[in-house]
């Protein structure tokens, strides 16, 4: 259910407030071009300066317009405990396909920490439940040993893994197995990823080139060598726009890409900000690189 193409979804803000129209438009968007699964109130949703009730109301939204017909993963995570079952439970009643919750930011628990952690919201679910490792933000990094433990209960089920070292990827699948979902956080090493038993990506760029992500994760899973020689065509084609959707901080150059293809405005949360003029310039050249402008 969770592999190829799921979109880390922008929220599109207007004045401030969040855009509804454009947050609708943008789910229909990658419903009609190829996404596999919507994930809302992430990192690249700005979930760290959404209201609570905003942040519910994303995944809402998200969940009443896709319908059934593409699943959702709920950005769920947090750095308090408490919350992050709210929210996870919240999202289980409304509909959710499954959670992904981030390890706990600032307040760097130890190994047997993050453990209790996801524990604890496992404890409280019924729904799948991703871990979404990424040491750049949240400073800490969990061990494939405690993730091993984590796989042991009930819905704890496959990594998000932002780590940027592609050695997890053997290293977790000898530990916990093929079960074991691993989708890569990072697009520029999704084309390894997936060669070393990767099943997809929570991606960026699939904001805005929903069809281009989506073709490229199909063709790179293929037994055909024809196929897998395109998905190495594609993965070129697309590393320029990887790189310049984090030429700045995420999610402002995707935003930004966003407003040049007529998705939503580019409005976007302190503490981070609209891109720098320098920034657009690299971030049009290569979306004009690879046709999507």
């Amino acid at each position: 259910m969770f592999k190829g193409s799921n979109v880390a979804l922008i929220t599109p803000f207007k004045d401030n407030k969040l855009d509804v129209d454009a947050y609708i438009k943008l789910i229909h968007f990658h419903m009609n071009n190829g996404t596999n699964c919507l994930v809302p109130a992430g990192t690249t949703g700005e979930s760290p300066t959404l209201s609570h009730n905003e942040h519910q109301q994303v995944i809402e939204l998200c969940i009443s317009e896709a319908k059934g017909k593409n699943p959702v993963i709920a950005g769920t995570g947090s750095n308090s405990t408490e919350e992050a079952i709210s929210l996870t439970t919240h999202a289980e009643k409304v509909g959710a396909n499954a959670a992904l919750i981030v390890t706990p930011y600032y307040n760097k628990p130890t190994q047997e920490g993050l453990y209790q952690h996801y524990k604890a919201i496992n404890d409280k679910c019924g729904i799948p439940l991703l871990i979404y490792n990424i040491p750049g933000r949240s400073v800490i990094d969990m061990s494939v040993d405690t993730m091993a433990r984590l796989f042991e209960l009930k819905n704890i089920v496959g990594v998000k893994d932002a780590t940027g070292d592609l050695n997890r990827v053997d290293q977790q699948k000898n530990k916990m197995g093929k079960d074991f979902i691993q989708l890569t956080g990072n697009d520029d090493n999704a084309l390894e990823f997936n060669r070393r038993g990767g099943i997809g990506a929570i991606s960026v760029t699939g904001n805005i080139a929903p069809k281009l992500c989506s073709e490229f994760q199909k063709f790179s899973k293929s037994d055909d060598d024809n196929l897998k020689k395109e998905a190495e065509r594609l993965d070129g084609i697309l590393q320029p726009v990887h790189n310049s959707m984090f030429i700045e901080s995420n999610p402002s150059p995707v935003k930004y890409a966003a407003k040049l293809l007529g998705l939503c405005e580019d409005d976007i949360r302190l503490p981070l900000v609209k891109v720098t003029e320098d920034a657009k310039k690299i971030i049009k050249k290569a979306l004009v690189s690879a046709n999507l402008l």
